[in-house]
């Protein structure tokens, strides 16, 4: 078996695209988009007509401009997801927009805006996620969506600061960012890093242990990969979601591949409770969490607003 089928026997893998055709050819089980993802989907042929009919949607719903775009872009990430849905056997993340990341009610009420379009094509809430962003009120929004049965992916999550406070909320899954800590590591120190000391695999490595340790049922799903190294240092994660250049190198690589992470291993690690003020005392104490979380929601933003601007400038 190749890397790939030896991973799926442990971890469940996701694919991290919009692009219909890499989800077909790598049968993942879940797939997971985002603002940044949408961007590069709305210029693949097989969502042009997506493009169109979502905005056709969004004018006959009436509203100045500003709705209209933003009914737009919500009609087309969830017709895009429902695509990927016909394809995959379990569930797609969609994700709130990321200026959204600082205003808790605005989230609740989007991501409950999405599910409604979700269930308007046919598709279950059973079959989404709702992927918001790890600060406090992204936090305290999904805690009430998960009371509400409403699934989310706590994403842009950098520090186990994060991770205690999502696990406590109550939230079904978190997604923390491996490449995009080991890209901070790599910027802010002489140190070279290879797999085994990669400090993003070793932030997924304590918050799995944490997690089993203290009996959270929380999934965790390592996510933005820089190499195969990564991935292969945390086979047996809960889950992992990979880009199709990631999972076509696994493809084809026939090497075995043994489990790294397991359930079974506690660490022994000490139970930790966050209010709000310890929470935020302690993200700003981790000066990469910080500033990755802050970089990511402006990066979110920006394609957000692209997508905005490619949705207004298309003709139904």
């Amino acid at each position: 078996m190749n890397k790939l089928e030896q991973l799926k026997k442990m971890t469940d893998v996701v694919a991290d695209t919009g692009d219909l055709s890499a989800i077909n050819l790598y049968k993942p089980v879940d797939a997971t988009t985002n603002p940044s993802l949408l961007l590069k989907a709305v210029n693949l042929p097989a969502y042009k007509s997506l493009v169109a009919s979502s905005k056709e949607w969004a004018d006959r719903q009436g509203g100045d401009n500003k709705e209209i775009v933003s009914n737009s872009c919500d009609k087309l990430a969830v017709d895009i997801g429902s695509e990927i849905l016909k394809i995959i056997p379990g569930r797609v993340s969609s994700e709130v927009d990321a200026r959204l990341s600082f205003d808790e009610n605005a989230t609740v009420e989007k991501a409950k805006r999405l599910i409604d379009l979700y269930q308007q094509n046919g598709i279950p809430s059973q079959r989404v996620l709702i992927k918001i962003a790890s600060t406090w009120e992204g936090i305290r929004a999904a805690e009430k969506l998960e009371k509400d049965g409403i699934n989310c992916n706590l994403t842009l999550l950098f520090g186990f600061d994060q991770a205690i406070a999502c696990a406590d909320a109550g939230v079904f899954l978190i997604s923390p960012f491996v490449g995009r800590i080991l890209d901070w590591h790599q910027i802010n120190s002489d140190q070279k890093f290879t797999a085994k000391n990669d400090p993003g695999v070793a932030s997924v490595k304590k918050i799995y242990c944490y997690y089993k340790d203290h009996g959270y049922g929380t999934v965790v799903m390592g996510a933005s990969f820089r190499n195969i190294g990564q991935i292969e240092e945390l086979a047996g994660c809960d889950r992992l979601t990979i880009s199709p250049s990631l999972l076509d190198e696994l493809s084809l690589d026939f090497e075995e591949l043994g489990r790294k992470l397991d359930p079974s291993r506690l660490s022994g690690s000490e139970l930790i409770k966050h209010t709000e003020p310890s929470f935020r005392l302690g993200l700003n104490s981790d000066a990469m969490a910080h500033e990755k979380l802050g970089e990511g929601i402006r990066l979110f933003a920006k394609d957000q607003e692209r997508l905005e601007n490619i949705i207004s400038a298309t003709n139904p």
